[in-house]
């Protein structure tokens, strides 16, 4: 038996789902099905109960996942080691990260860390907040980036950076002309927003609700970039982190005004599996985000618990 096996096995108890295990591993659904029925005859035993119209293992199905899992992750730590004795930065990162961090956040560090270490691959998917989540708890990726992290009890949150959220306008818009607004003067004007299960969205509304403020939008969107677009043709407001519009303001397409009070600061985590073995490519990976090894930030970890 190869460790493939239990890989793919881990996948399909973790996902419960033969095409979600296939599509991580890339192969088929049938090979998934092969794959599990080839450990039952292997340990004369039934792993998967399928009497059942839900995905659920056996108790045998039980105690090999757990069997599985530390395989998994001894062998994971081997690899690791071995990287480490032979002083070697290497591999593939694979990363899942919502729009505007990935877009206008990430760039600046991903090239500092190829600079510094070029026998590293790094992967980037870009993905609604929800499905980076998703990708952390079945492995997929080996980190997420986010923003307002939620804590999880299977998700270690790394604090990654803040940003600001500012009020965009079109450029002749009569609050462009402000150097500072105060938020309740947005109430009757036409606001475009996120879609109401983004983050960023939620803690706007969380702010709109403080100040007793009724702002219903004329059009959601599910990413940044498109939310630009329609400020640019002057269909209404919005507000956004102020890292993702700085091209914009400074080409004029956009303006770009700070708002008074409370509430307007957006905390960025980077995410990834609680027990992963991280290896030295990906400890480095995080030290440049972070700009502090793993070692300090674990004591500082330590030290607020």
């Amino acid at each position: 038996m190869q460790l493939e096996n239990f890989k793919i096995f881990t996948d399909l108890v973790e996902t419960k789902s033969f095409s979600k295990a296939a599509k991580l591993n890339g192969i088929t659904q049938s090979a998934v099905s092969q794959q599990a029925r080839s450990m039952e005859r292997q340990f004369k035993t039934l792993m998967i109960d399928r009497s059942q119209k839900q995905f659920q293992l056996t108790q045998e199905g039980k105690r090999i996942y757990e069997a599985a899992q530390v395989i998994l992750r001894e062998y994971e730590k081997l690899c690791s080691e071995l990287q480490e004795m032979k002083k070697v930065i290497s591999g593939t990162i694979r990363i899942s990260t919502i729009y505007s961090i990935g877009l206008h956040e990430l760039p600046p560090f991903i090239k500092r860390f190829l600079t510094d270490f070029p026998a590293v691959n790094v992967r980037v998917e870009y993905r609604r907040s929800n499905l980076v989540y998703e990708d952390i708890l079945h492995s997929s990726v080996d980190f997420g980036l986010v923003a307002f992290p939620t804590k999880m009890r299977q998700i270690d949150i790394i604090p990654f950076r803040e940003d600001r959220l500012v009020l965009i306008t079109h450029p002749h818009h009569p609050l462009a002309k402000e150097s500072e607004v105060d938020v309740k003067a947005l109430a009757g004007q036409k606001y475009i927003g996120f879609d109401p299960d983004i983050p960023t969205r939620k803690a706007v509304d969380h702010v709109f609700r403080e100040n007793r403020i009724e702002l219903e939008p004329v059009m959601e969107f599910d990413n940044i970039e498109t939310v630009k677009r329609a400020v640019e043709i002057d269909a209404g407001i919005a507000i956004v982190p102020h890292n993702t519009v700085k091209q914009e303001v400074t080409n004029k397409g956009l303006a770009a005004v700070p708002i008074k009070g409370k509430g307007f600061t957006r905390p960025l985590a980077i995410l990834h599996r609680k027990g992963r073995i991280l290896t030295p490519a990906m400890r480095k990976f995080i030290e440049t985000l972070t700009g502090k090894p793993e070692k300090e930030k674990k004591k500082e970890k330590e030290a607020k618990a």
